[in-house]
């Protein structure tokens, strides 16, 4: 592709807990304020990010992985997708962190692989001098490291006063400000990270009362200077999908199932889908026309009794997938397939039946991050001996995980068996990302189009 302009920085951290969402929330809305149209990415494979993202922007946040994308992929999308106003990139874990213990797919990767200048948000604690050792040490780990600045968050104006010199001073960093303790601006947690930005009626006004500090401690000036400092994105362009016959999928989005990558639906409207939202918590029955299913994962166990009282909903699934209709169901979608599941209280709920197994609180998280799941018997969508890449992450189980697939983590030798098959249902817990093989959403489309042929 040409050279792309692409202002652009990322906000990471030494670890996780540091408040990269809250800062990026934040800095997400001043840009907005100073009149830029921001675009927001996260770094991995998270979904819940990118929703507070798109709760504060009111436009969808993609992922950036370099698991499951190349260099060129990933600057493609990075150019495709940035705009010409600003790009903010949300790091993951700490700045290093990858995979197996590597920094491949870190934070550091991504902004090495894309030139993007980085400014960590870090937490001072009990720290003094020793904060800018470890800033300094962060800065030198990696050539070139990325990292330009730092802003101090959870810290009182005394201690900033006190560390900013010191850290100029000993690391060469630019300090942008500080962020002081906001207990009142706090986003509570659960098993797989934040809750989501949906389950928080409050969240603009803590967005809002994030910026106004930001625009009061932190030189945000500064921070969209270094941002229009970035180089130009160069690469190989990102492969167009052809457009097809616009075929109807119905894609379950509520409080229920919300765990989508966008790079994933961009991918089924290039291979010929028309996408259309329903609600297995709400809805009775499934929208008029549809020829596919695609229910994403999400947190049903929090909602296990509405979805099993929704009776007419189940049956309409089940019906649908029984008489051959093609359905992807990923991870809490694979439980409401089950028979039962269980809530957080460890009742048993009926789901939609079209699998016989049973969902069940897990007791670790032994299948944990990133797969390559590879086909080890006929199914529809994928050849055997075909792979696609993906990232499995849950505290509920299933008694029957299936064994179409075997998933095997990356620089490791541990994988497991997954994916059940119902006809044109392809289900199981990892979460699959599409584009790292794109054949795999063409045949999906393709049967949903004939699906369609069929029942005419």
């Amino acid at each position: 592709m040409e050279p792309v302009r692409v202002p652009r920085l990322m906000v990471a951290a030494p670890a996780s807990g540091q408040g990269k969402t809250a800062l990026t929330c934040a800095l997400l809305r001043c840009a907005q304020r100073s009149g830029r149209a921001p675009r927001a990415f996260k770094c991995g494979p998270d979904y819940i990010d990118p929703m507070f993202h798109r709760a504060v922007l009111g436009v969808p946040s993609r992922n950036l992985d370099l698991f499951f994308s190349g260099e060129d992929e990933v600057r493609a999308l990075l150019a495709a997708h940035g705009g010409d106003s600003l790009a903010v990139l949300e790091g993951a874990m700490g700045f290093y962190d990858g995979i197996g213990g590597t920094d491949r797919a870190s934070s550091w990767h991504l902004a090495r692989a894309t030139r993007t200048p980085v400014v960590l948000a870090a937490a001072p604690g009990g720290t003094a001098l020793t904060m800018a050792a470890a800033l300094k040490g962060l800065k030198e780990f990696r050539v070139p490291s990325q990292i330009a600045g730092v802003i101090l968050d959870r810290c009182s104006e005394r201690l900033f006063r006190l560390l900013a010199p010191v850290i100029r001073a000993e690391t060469g960093l630019e300090v942008y400000g500080y962020l002081p303790e906001r207990p009142e601006c706090a986003v509570p947690s659960r098993h797989l990270g934040l809750v989501t930005a949906e389950e928080l009626p409050q969240l603009q006004g803590i967005v809002e009362r994030l910026a106004e500090q930001m625009e009061r401690t932190v030189d945000v000036p500064a921070l969209l200077a270094l941002a229009d400092s970035a180089p130009a994105l160069e690469g190989d362009g990102y492969p167009p999908e052809p457009y097809g016959g616009g075929v109807r999928i119905a894609v379950a989005r509520d409080r229920a199932f919300c765990f989508y990558y966008e790079e994933n639906l961009d991918l089924l409207r290039r291979s010929g889908a028309e996408l259309v939202s329903f609600s297995p918590l709400e809805d009775r029955e499934l929208p008029e026309g549809v020829c596919g299913l695609y229910l994403g994962g999400g947190y049903p166990e929090l909602w296990a009794r509405e979805l099993s009282e929704n009776t007419p909903m189940r049956t309409a699934v089940r019906a649908a997938v029984r008489a051959g209709m093609p359905a992807l169901a990923e991870c809490g979608a694979f439980l409401y397939l089950q028979e039962s599941l269980e809530d957080g209280q460890g009742r048993a709920w009926p789901m939609a039946g079209v699998f016989s197994g049973r969902g069940v609180r897990g007791a670790d998280r032994s299948r944990f991050g990133y797969v390559e799941l590879t086909a080890g018997r006929e199914n529809p969508y994928l050849r055997p001996g075909e792979s696609i890449r993906g990232h499995e992450f849950h505290r509920w189980d299933c008694t029957e995980n299936g064994g179409v697939c075997r998933a095997d983590k990356p620089l490791s030798d541990a994988g497991w068996d997954c994916m059940s098959v119902e006809k044109n249902c392809f289900a199981g817990f990892p979460h699959l990302y599409l584009p790292s093989n794109p054949a795999f959403a063409r045949r999906f489309v393709e049967r949903c189009r004939r699906f369609e042929q069929e029942a005419l």
